[in-house]
Formats: C-alpha cells, structure tokens, sequence
C-alpha cells in the first residue's frame, strides 16, 4: 500500500507545476494547462483523502467527480473565448486581451 504522504507529495508536485504554469505562460493555452494541472492535484488530495481517512469514504470521490465536471465547464468556456480571441486577433497572447475592454 502506497503512504498517504507520498500521495501529498505528487498532489503538491502537480500543484506547484501548475502555478508555475500559470504564472509563466504567455499563451491562453498553455495557462489553462496550468488550470487544469492545478484542479488534477486537488482531485488526487480527495481520492487520497478518501481513501486513508475514516468517515470521508464517499465524500472525496463525489467531490472529485464535481471538480471533474466544473474542470470540464471551465475548458469549454476557456477554449470557446481563446478561440473567438484569436479570431479576432490572430494570436493567443494573454498580453493582447487587454484591448478586449468596452
């Protein structure tokens, strides 16, 4: 059986990975990467959670599903803006948006 503390470690790694991401990233793209990356490292700190602690049994697995489900929203709304910006713009630079205001 796999420790609980090895599981926090690789949620924590996937969790700096993606603020990482997200603070260093340029492309829409590539900060929603970083988005989901960060929402993948809570689903896993649920599963663990449930998994190893008494009394949590079904409450981190239907809270992952709901993480799932929100992450899945998220990149369709993300992608469908991202793709009428670059439309518009002919580019994904995170930098360009701020013409978007009006």
């Amino acid at each position: 059986m796999i420790p609980l503390s090895y599981i926090l470690i690789l949620s924590a790694f996937l969790f700096a990975c993606g603020v990482l991401c997200i603070a260093t990233k340029r492309n829409a793209i590539g900060i929603l990467m970083g988005v989901e990356l960060v929402l993948n490292a809570a689903n896993i700190n649920f599963v663990a959670f449930a998994r190893y602690v008494p009394g949590f049994q079904m409450d981190g697995q239907v809270f992952a599903v709901m993480v799932i489900v929100l992450a899945a929203a998220e990149a369709a709304v993300a992608l469908a803006i991202i793709l009428n910006f670059y439309n518009n713009r002919n580019t994904v630079d995170v930098d360009e948006a701020n013409q978007l205001r009006g």
